[in-house]
């Protein structure tokens, strides 16, 4: 196959899921009275950190939800991160609970997530929703992977079949999204550093999934002609003294060989911020005893 991939455009997707979600809000809102409400706890300086729960409380305002920010000095005892995730957990004004990770070197984020209600773990992290997702069930799943998986219906229709590589094992990524693909009976291979002839397993992909951190890891001359990649790295690296985004594929060599791809960046990206408003939404219905809100779950 030659010529140029259909680009998958993740921040025009972003932004209908985002109307589709305010859209359901307003609903809530009017039929029962509810408003959906998502806490973002940020502990320390970190500038990235603050760049991106900036933005999750503004398009958590923009769809007509209700945004609790909490903002701790780096040096705060864990302890008092726990006593702040418990009053958020017993909050009834607050449905979807996310602590920004990467946390100071003095705490421990597992404990800390696994100390988050599971039923308003909004990042799908908590070892009860990795279990749930695992087995097949009812789970809050982790934000960029239900994006990714979002996009991939939407692209494909049925992902019944199709081999899937996802390459990356990480909690966050790699592994709910072999769950989910597994979960859309495709057949899964989940490869990483230590995957010996890794270029002759991407090649085997319908689906490529990139989830490593190494900027322009994966090769044109890996992907199968006409396979959808979605690439989820988002590297920053130095061109001619500035700094710019990267994927961890080779964008220019491999939108000459696959059928689709999403760009770095505006491709995975902003569903991350979509998926987790999607995800409090479907938290808020639950809680309320109300069916899961339509198109927002796996």
């Amino acid at each position: 196959m030659s010529g140029q991939a259909a680009i998958i455009d993740g921040k025009a997707f972003a932004a209908g899921l985002r109307g589709r979600i305010g859209a359901q809000v307003a609903r809530l809102k009017a039929d029962h009275g509810i408003t959906p409400g998502l806490a973002v706890v940020l502990v320390g300086e970190d500038p990235a950190s603050q760049v991106y729960v900036r933005n999750k409380g503004r398009q958590t305002v923009e769809v007509g939800m209700a945004s609790f920010e909490h903002k701790l000095p780096a040096e705060t005892p864990e302890a008092e991160l726990a006593d702040l995730v418990a009053r958020l957990n017993a909050d009834p004004a607050v449905h979807g609970i996310l602590v920004q990770l990467p946390l100071p070197a003095h705490m421990d984020a597992t404990k800390v997530i696994n100390a988050i209600d599971p039923a308003k773990d909004a990042d799908g992290f908590h070892i009860l929703n990795v279990g749930l997702l695992g087995t097949g069930q009812k789970a809050m799943v982790p934000c960029t992977p239900l994006g990714c998986l979002m996009m991939l219906r939407d692209h494909l229709g049925s992902l019944a079949g199709l081999n899937a590589v996802v390459v990356g094992r990480s909690n966050i990524v790699g592994k709910p999204m072999a769950q989910l693909l597994l979960n859309e009976s495709c057949t899964v291979t989940v490869a990483h550093s230590r995957t010996r002839d890794l270029a002759q397993v991407c090649r085997g992909a319908d689906i490529l999934v990139a989830a490593v951190g190494r900027p322009g890891m994966i090769k044109g001359d890996w992907v199968k002609p006409g396979a959808t990649v979605i690439d989820v790295g988002i590297n920053r690296i130095e061109v001619d003294g500035k700094a710019r985004l990267t994927g961890d594929v080779e964008f220019e060599t491999a939108v000459r060989t696959a059928g689709a791809i999403t760009p770095v960046p505006g491709g995975v990206g902003p569903m991350t911020i979509a998926c987790l408003l999607a995800n409090t939404l479907t938290a808020c219905c639950r809680a309320n005893g109300l069916p899961d809100p339509e198109g927002l779950t796996p």
